[in-house]
């Protein structure tokens, strides 16, 4: 099993400048976000927490690569989390299930999220929620294309999918990048999809490959030590296809096959995931837990708990928020990171 050197100890701002200048602390995957603390992880065992001057030197390459700057996601520029709006072309998701369903609302939508500052728009024609039952390909590929085809004239645009021939046709239509709950485990034909296409690939964990029963696998002994695990195993497989490593974003797949406790320690150990070297995607917006933790039983309404979830991702570094409503996040991060760093944008 891998050798992980988990982050611990992450600080901002002034602190952090110094912390790093002292040679006390290390960036985050190149950011502003630095950690002072390791955990390091052999085995699946938690073999301890210390400074990072105290890494034992067989650590060192390890520990160093987790400061690196992975390549930009989509070719975009990173000055922050990029925000991906979700247009789920769909009669059945969980939260926005019928609501851009009709082809000329999702194109609009879109629009409406990209003014509001979306940087890449996340399209989906199969509901993936706990218990959905699966479409054939015909009939989500019918449903996405006019809307790839019209929103890829305006930003990125991602498709979720986990066929191979559904990627296809949403390249073909100009998307620009292939965002996979499954991980290219679904469909055969989707990892060479990929291959030969040279675009982005979120690869996502979910225990199994099908929604419908994915609830019922949700068994760890360190759900984030698996997760990472899970995703350090599908990058060297897309890496032994010929995919490389900056090309894959991972996604640990909150609300997949997960609790509330699975999810919440997930969000807390985002900087382990972000230790593969991949950007870390990050899609908590109105899941369940949300509406638990908060009473609140309809997603559209759990907007408060969804930003709430995409500042404690975007604190731990995750590096792209898949979220529902933009403009509240958009308006969040910006506050969050000025404080964070602690001044107004130049």
């Amino acid at each position: 099993m891998p050798r992980y050197v988990e982050p611990l100890g992450l600080i901002t701002g002034p602190v952090a400048f110094h912390a790093l200048r002292e040679g006390f602390a290390l960036p985050l995957q190149g950011g502003d976000i630095a950690f002072a603390f390791v955990r390091l992880i052999e085995d699946g065992e938690d073999l301890g927490v210390g400074p990072i001057r105290e890494v034992p030197e067989d650590w060192h390459e390890a520990m160093h690569a987790i400061a690196q700057r992975p390549a930009p996601f989509a070719g975009l520029t990173m000055d922050g989390p990029l925000v991906m709006g979700v247009v789920n072309v769909t009669p059945d998701s969980f939260s926005d299930g019928g609501v851009h369903f009709d082809t000329k609302v999702a194109i609009d939508a879109g629009h409406a999220m990209l003014e509001a500052g979306a940087d890449i728009l996340d399209i989906g024609g199969e509901s993936t929620r706990p218990g959905a039952s699966a479409v054939t390909a015909e009939e989500e590929i019918a449903r996405i294309i006019p809307v790839v085809r019209e929103l890829a004239k305006a930003a990125p645009v991602s498709i979720d999918t986990r066929n191979g021939a559904t990627m296809r046709a949403a390249l073909e239509a100009g998307a620009e990048v292939i965002n996979d709950i499954s991980a290219l485990r679904h469909d055969v034909e989707a990892l060479a999809v990929v291959r030969g296409s040279h675009v982005p690939v979120i690869l996502m964990h979910m225990p199994g490959d099908d929604p419908a029963t994915m609830q019922s696998l949700a068994t760890y002994d360190d759900v984030a030590v698996q997760v990472t695990d899970f995703l350090a195993e599908r990058v060297a497989a897309c890496e032994a296809a010929g995919i490389p490593r900056g090309r894959i974003a991972v996604d640990p797949g909150i609300g997949f096959g997960k609790t509330i406790d699975h999810n919440l320690a997930l969000i807390d150990r985002l900087p382990l995931i972000a230790s593969l070297g991949c950007r870390v995607v990050l899609g908590a917006s109105r899941k369940r837990f949300i509406g638990t933790l908060s009473g609140v039983e309809e997603a559209g309404k759990r907007v408060p708990g969804s930003v709430a979830a995409a500042l404690a991702g975007a604190a731990r570094g995750a590096s792209v928020l898949r979220v529902h409503d933009v403009a509240e996040t958009v308006q969040a991060l910006a506050v969050w990171r000025a404080c964070a760093v602690g001044r107004a944008p130049a």
